[in-house]
């Protein structure tokens, strides 16, 4: 049940972690199939503060849609209001087919508190951004931050055309001091940024994060692959079936229905001894929900983080999309993950 708190200032002085009303103040488009929306508290007092590379999930309105995670693209620094961007996905789910048609100026809506896996690591002596697509939004409010604090950085955007390039008015001048470099393919990648080359040194001091579409995530990925354990960051904003690794529910037909998440194995539970059949066809979540466990879940797709969950031995088959490489040597989500061995234990 969403239960909204009354301020979202209060909610967050009083430790109260439940969902919070906001009221959208305006809605800015940046070409035909992006819009940025701001967000403010309907008492006009600030809002919580957030990390730059921080979400926010958003209840989508109109209908059975659940729940969307958005990035939030405004100055971490400007408490007065959030910025949030959503691009319409012909083929998606719905979801942002119903923000765009049913938010508008003065609507209210239900937000979670901000909540950060794509933070910046303070310690890094320059911060190297790669964005494909929307995938920009996280970007905005790093360059935010990092502009204030003086630190080194580059982000390179990739978009289809200047038409398409979201945030163009605050990039260009960016672009201007050198900065922001921006690229445009005409859709065709080959004509874009050569991720090979400029990947293929890793300076020392220099962290790469990086978000966007899965075909920009692919190639980026392979390109850093051999840079050092940690210093290479990302979240995927639209991960397909095939890149979980399973159909999700909507997306698949009837004759697909049986297709299973992986290999059936078992799942321990550390404090209790309690071991769990986990079959082809269902996740470790749902199969620790009905034995009475409660973990936290809002995206159940794998790019959240809510459901994290440590482990003790086996080798989990990790399906997420937040977890980096060391978190993944004592974590999993257990909303997708699944295991390579035959018995996993959880640290439940």
């Amino acid at each position: 049940m969403v239960v909204p708190s009354s301020s979202p200032a209060a909610a967050i002085e009083n430790g109260n972690p439940t969902p919070m009303q906001v009221r959208v103040r305006s809605v800015t488009p940046h070409g035909p199939e992006i819009r940025c929306y701001e967000v403010v508290d309907p008492a006009g007092g600030p809002l919580p503060p957030f990390e730059p590379g921080s979400h926010i999930d958003v209840r989508v309105p109109g209908g059975n849609f659940g729940v969307r995670q958005y990035s939030l693209c405004g100055d971490p620094h400007d408490r007065s209001h959030y910025l949030f961007a959503v691009q319409r996905e012909a083929t998606g789910r719905g979801g942002s087919k119903a923000i765009f048609d049913m938010v508008r100026p003065s609507t209210e809506l239900t937000i979670s508190q901000p909540r950060n896996h794509f933070a910046l690591r303070r310690a890094a002596t320059h911060h190297l951004l790669l964005a494909g697509g929307i995938g920009v939004t996280p970007m905005i409010s790093m360059l935010h931050y990092l502009r204030r604090h003086g630190s080194g950085f580059t982000l390179h955007y990739c978009s289809r055309s200047p038409e398409q390039t979201a945030f163009r008015d605050l990039l260009q001048p960016l672009a201007a001091e050198g900065g922001v470099r921006l690229h445009c393919d005409g859709g065709d990648p080959s004509q874009g940024l050569d991720v090979t080359a400029l990947l293929k040194d890793c300076p020392e001091g220099t962290h790469l994060y990086y978000c966007g579409p899965p075909g920009f995530m692919s190639a980026v990925a392979a390109a850093s692959a051999h840079w050092p354990m940690g210093t290479t960051h990302r979240e995927f904003f639209r991960p397909s079936a095939h890149d979980l690794g399973f159909v999700t529910a909507g997306e698949a037909g009837e004759s697909n229905s049986d297709a299973g998440f992986g290999p059936p194995f078992q799942v321990k539970i550390a404090s209790t001894g309690q071991i769990f059949h986990i079959p082809s066809d269902r996740s470790v979540l749902s199969v620790l929900r009905d034995h009475g466990f409660e973990i936290e879940t809002q995206c159940e797709l794998g790019v959240c983080g809510s459901c994290r969950t440590g482990y003790l031995d086996g080798a989990p088959d990790h399906r997420d999309f937040v977890l980096e490489r060391d978190e993944q040597a004592r974590d999993l989500t257990v909303c997708c993950s699944r295991s390579k061995s035959a018995l996993l234990v959880l640290d439940l």
